[in-house]
């Protein structure tokens, strides 16, 4: 059986290239297509396979400005020859699953969300754009929604990365998805005891728009309390603006700087709403709660009272209030890291290789999961 993968782009390892990387390892003989590739940034796992690129990697300055040429992905995307594969697998986010499959093909997609610049966070993207952009959204977003629903007609079987995500498949491309929650490395994070925390709060992952990040730094600005920031993203320069004198930027770390403060902070802060959250997961592993809006994926994983607290405002002065609440609240340790286990790698590598076998009607020879490499946060 020859597979191939499709993922959108390759240039960085966040929550989707952890998922692509599980796949890979369930298919160790497959082929990648991708919109842009910088293999510098990319673990063995995945650059070991043969993985070749749309022309939109050819584009000036393309490793660093891929977005600016989205409109271009769609036309690319169809230019890729699927002849000869029987099993493919899409990663959808960015645009990825609208190539043309050949008759006979089977095409699973797995879907971290509908592109959410287009359909449910349109509107916050667009009024948080200078002038020209907010000139061109308008157009340019219509004509990928076309796009975009009509290439869900060329999808078989869709997978959800979460409920919230199920949901907005069925509203945006009427069609019915199965929910397979993203793999996590939980047992990388079983290291701290409870008696090391230490006063700070945590605030970690990719900073961009939907994540909210700045709504965070506003809400510590006027608490007074330490607040840590760690990762990279095009807000990274506007957080440190606006950081006060309790705040740290930090920036993008190394996988150990990102342990060692999963595992000591009072609770990690997550004002966005996120399509699943690996982070959150990962930080519930370290036995340490979450303070987190109530919407998206984080109400499939976060236990409000058990493994944290929910705020009901994307506001500053929610956030704000959460923190005072928690502050008189106990968690167990031993509690939240038994929630966070629900969602181990090897559960995923058992979902996912049982629903490709569904829709295939036969069986698939499943790889050993071994010990995921350690990433430094996107």
């Amino acid at each position: 059986m020859r597979v191939a993968i499709i993922h959108y782009w390759l240039v960085s390892m966040r929550g989707g290239e952890k998922v692509l990387e599980a796949i890979c390892r369930l298919f160790p003989e497959a082929d990648i297509f991708t919109h842009v590739y910088d293999p510098e940034k990319i673990p063995d796992t995945i650059r070991s396979h043969r993985i070749f690129t749309t022309f939109i990697d050819k584009l000036p300055r393309a490793r660093q400005y891929y977005k600016h040429y989205l409109p271009l992905m769609p036309l690319a995307l169809e230019q890729i020859d699927l002849r000869g594969y029987d099993l493919i697998i899409s990663s959808e986010s960015g645009p990825a699953k609208g190539i043309v499959p050949p008759p006979g093909a089977l095409h699973i997609c797995y879907c971290h969300s509908p592109m959410r610049y287009v359909w449910n966070m349109y509107h916050g993207y667009r009024e948080r754009t200078g002038w020209l952009q907010r000139l061109l959204m308008p157009p340019l977003c219509h004509y990928l929604r076309i796009w975009d629903s009509t290439s869900s007609m060329r999808v078989d079987r869709f997978i959800a990365n979460s409920a919230a995500v199920a949901a907005r498949i069925e509203k945006y491309y009427r069609r019915d998805a199965e929910v397979i929650h993203p793999p996590v490395n939980v047992e990388l994070f079983d290291s701290v005891p409870a008696a090391e925390i230490e006063d700070y709060y945590l605030m970690a992952g990719e900073l961009v728009t939907y994540k909210r990040p700045e709504l965070a730094v506003e809400a510590f600005n006027a608490l007074g309390r330490r607040l840590i920031v760690i990762g990279g993203g095009e807000m990274l320069a506007e957080v440190r603006k606006r950081a006060g004198p309790d705040v740290t930027v930090m920036g993008q770390q190394p996988f150990s700087v990102l342990r060692h403060h999963y595992a000591r902070c009072r609770a990690l802060i997550f004002p966005g709403e996120e399509d699943f959250g690996i982070v959150p997961i990962e930080v519930m592993a370290s036995g340490r709660p979450i303070i987190a809006y109530r919407r998206g994926g984080l109400t499939e994983s976060v236990i409000d009272g058990v493994s944290g607290l929910f705020f009901e405002e994307q506001t500053a002065t929610a956030i704000g209030d959460a923190v005072k609440e928690f502050e008189r609240m106990r968690f167990d340790p031993a509690v939240i890291k038994g929630q966070a286990h629900k969602f181990n790698a090897g559960r995923f590598t058992k979902e996912f290789a049982a629903a490709v076998e569904r829709a295939l009607g036969h069986n698939i020879n499943i790889m050993p999961h071994p010990k995921a490499p350690l990433h430094s946060i996107g």
